[in-house]
């Protein structure tokens, strides 16, 4: 598996070039090779060497800083078959999922490859992920994506042409994440996949999966009391004193949903929620 890091360009890694208006663009480099554009060319031998940061300029004198692409850029630059999860829920998914180094993960589906990805850097060389896709143009995009971004495909993942629910599973993954129409249909599959206090996590779009997905978890007995949320990201405009949030933002794109599996035997523990006054109680008040 190629190295993501950091230190001198060599030959084989992946640059982003970035010109005075911020557009981007990203190739691998080759000894001999040359980058072309409508604004002239430069030779890859001048990158190989350099540092990241460095001003290049190519033979019609237009600047381009040099880089190594972020995670952010790939994933978002990528071909895509299903749509992807974006940076912003994939980041959060790792975060809150706590998926950590040595992990054993268990995904369904794969997509496009973006969460495989974030995955397969976070639980670092010695866990596993196993990927499940049911749809042949889904798996062999997801394959391509994770190769590309990776440069071989990586021994810590296993992905899988099938459907989840017809695995059978004996408490070998510590986290479970769902990326399907209907998650629900695969809990129990989440609940034998499952370690005691493993977490699945569901991402869903719609207000319906996420009530849907949340009340067959509570029917069952046999989960933690489940958490959801979306996050929404806007970017904000700095120049001089001028600094005011930008005109659009990236607002809703899908609904994370959290819970951890219970040891055997054992219900989970109902919040207490204090219940929400209804309108006669405001009049009464009033």
């Amino acid at each position: 598996m190629q190295v993501i890091g950091s230190g001198p360009f060599k030959e084989g890694d992946r640059v982003q070039l970035t010109d005075s208006k911020g557009k981007m663009y990203s190739f691998y480099l080759s000894k001999g090779g040359q980058w072309h554009s409508h604004k002239g060319w430069i030779n890859h031998d001048s990158i190989i060497g350099v540092s990241e940061g460095t001003t290049l300029l190519s033979s019609s004198e237009t600047q381009y800083q040099v880089m190594r692409p972020l995670l952010n850029d790939y994933l978002l630059s990528m071909p895509r078959g299903a749509t992807i999860i974006y940076p912003k829920d994939s980041a959060v998914i790792v975060g809150y999922a706590d998926i950590f180094p040595g992990a054993k993960v268990l995904e369904a589906g794969a997509g496009s490859g973006g969460l495989s990805i974030s995955l397969l850097r976070a639980i670092g060389p010695s866990g596993q992920l196993t990927s499940y896709e049911a749809r042949d143009e889904f798996l062999e995009n997801a394959k391509g994506n994770v190769k590309n971004y990776f440069g071989d495909l990586p021994t810590t993942w296993k992905l899988i042409h099938g459907r989840v629910e017809e695995a059978s599973f004996n408490g070998e993954f510590d986290r479970v994440i769902f990326d399907m129409l209907a998650p629900w249909d695969c809990l129990e599959s989440a609940f034998q996949a499952l370690v005691p206090g493993g977490v699945l996590c569901c991402y869903v779009a719609t207000t319906t999966q996420l009530s849907k997905t949340a009340e067959a978890i509570k029917a069952r007995g046999d989960f933690s009391e489940p958490e959801s949320f979306e996050t929404l990201l806007r970017s904000w405009h700095h120049e001089g004193l001028a600094v005011r949030p930008m005109h659009s933002m990236n607002a809703h794109t899908g609904f994370l949903l959290f819970t951890r599996k219970l040891a055997e035997g054992n219900a989970p523990i109902r919040r207490k929620r204090r219940p929400s006054k209804s309108a006669s109680d405001l009049v009464d008040e009033a």
